[in-house]
């Protein structure tokens, strides 16, 4: 943690930042260890100070070891942040515009005097810890790897539970239950379990549909262990697929398979998506591609960077990312299949090991 809080000093440094506040959990997180969900970090030059409440007296104090912790007491943290802030006898602060709202700048400013209100509070050029938590370290994805073969796990043990005329609701609460069972801490999103001309919606949540006898069925999900979150999608099949079926399974799986090919360091997002959309093409098959290629995990289920078309930020080694195309025919049918990757310098490391090869039940 100290280490990464130096790393944000020389980032607000070249940017000129004289202090920074940050309230997006995951970021205080990142940099304190502090789990609570009420929190606000104040970075200077010399001094890092993490504004909580109460009900966190104990836990802070435990977790957090690379800031001096305060316990608000009449006012919110983020109030108290503010106004020691202004007592450092500072000029300006940094705080992340894509993560503070309006009503909490609000605040923010009203706990200053009144010289500091317009101008004390700046949105910064580009999100600094954002951009640092998009590259992990060893730790870091040494728990995405157990994390995603937990997943990896749930998925060998749902495809004994799954047969026609269960709800796709009773497939994803055997998986969540499972889980639990195998000490993850939560899901990292609400599970998507689409089974038949439902698995033509990308994001299809288990409803009260029965399992059909033939189709498909699209099994999205991921857990939190340690902290860190695991994403992985594997499409099977119910019962005898036409001949459609099969091709189209096999064409998004030849996209998926090219765009993991194409992932390595310093490689574009937007070259990765097209390895993916370029076969997808060939097939006859792009138009029902209708979302991008993947995207970061880690701390939070969706973070930089982004895999899409005409991205030109560049892939770096100890990023991990999610490679995951699919099509979805209206009415008819949906597949997609979706891996979790280490970049590494000549390449990249899968790190969900399921099987990815048709699967008929």
């Amino acid at each position: 943690m100290q280490v990464r809080i130096r790393t944000i000093r020389k980032a607000m440094a070249a940017q000129n930042v004289q202090a920074l506040l940050l309230t997006h959990l995951p970021d205080v997180h990142y940099l304190t260890g502090f789990t609570g969900s009420n929190a606000a970090l104040a970075i200077t030059p010399r001094k890092a100070v993490l504004f909580t409440d109460g009900r966190y007296t104990v836990q802070a104090r435990e977790e957090v070891e690379s800031a001096r912790v305060v316990i608000a007491k009449k006012k919110s943290a983020q109030t108290m942040a503010a106004a020691w802030l202004e007592q450092q006898q500072l000029t300006s602060c940094g705080i992340d515009g894509t993560h503070t709202t309006i009503a909490l700048l609000g605040h923010l400013r009203k706990a200053v005097s009144g010289r500091l209100r317009r101008g004390f509070f700046q949105p910064l050029e580009s999100p600094l810890v954002a951009a640092q938590r998009e590259i992990k370290d060893a730790a870091e994805i040494r728990r995405m790897r157990q994390a995603a073969a937990l997943g990896a796990r749930l998925f060998d043990h749902i495809l004994g539970f799954l047969e026609p005329g269960i709800t796709e609701v009773a497939v994803a609460a055997e998986l969540e239950h499972q889980a639990r069972l195998l000490g993850a801490e939560a899901m990292s999103f609400e599970t998507i379990v689409a089974s038949g001309a439902r698995s033509a919606l990308p994001h299809g949540r288990a409803s009260s549909s029965r399992i059909p006898r033939k189709g498909f069925i699209t099994l999205d999900f991921g857990v939190i262990l340690n902290g860190y979150c695991s994403d992985m999608t594997r499409t099977v099949h119910m019962g005898r697929a036409t001949a459609e079926e099969e091709r189209a399974y096999a064409a998004v799986l030849e996209a998926q398979e090219s765009a993991v090919a194409a992932a390595k360091d310093g490689v574009t997002c937007g070259d990765v998506d097209e390895a993916a959309r370029s076969v997808l093409k060939r097939a006859g098959l792009a138009r029902y591609f209708t979302h991008s290629t993947g995207h970061g995990v880690g701390l939070e289920i969706h973070e930089g960077p982004r895999i899409a078309a005409n991205q030109k930020q560049p892939l770096a080694e100890g990023m991990v990312v999610t490679i995951e195309p699919g099509v979805y025919l209206p009415g008819r049918f949906g597949i997609r299949i979706e891996d979790t990757v280490v970049i590494n310098r000549n390449g990249c490391e899968i790190i969900t090991p399921s099987p990815k090869a048709w699967i008929e039940l």
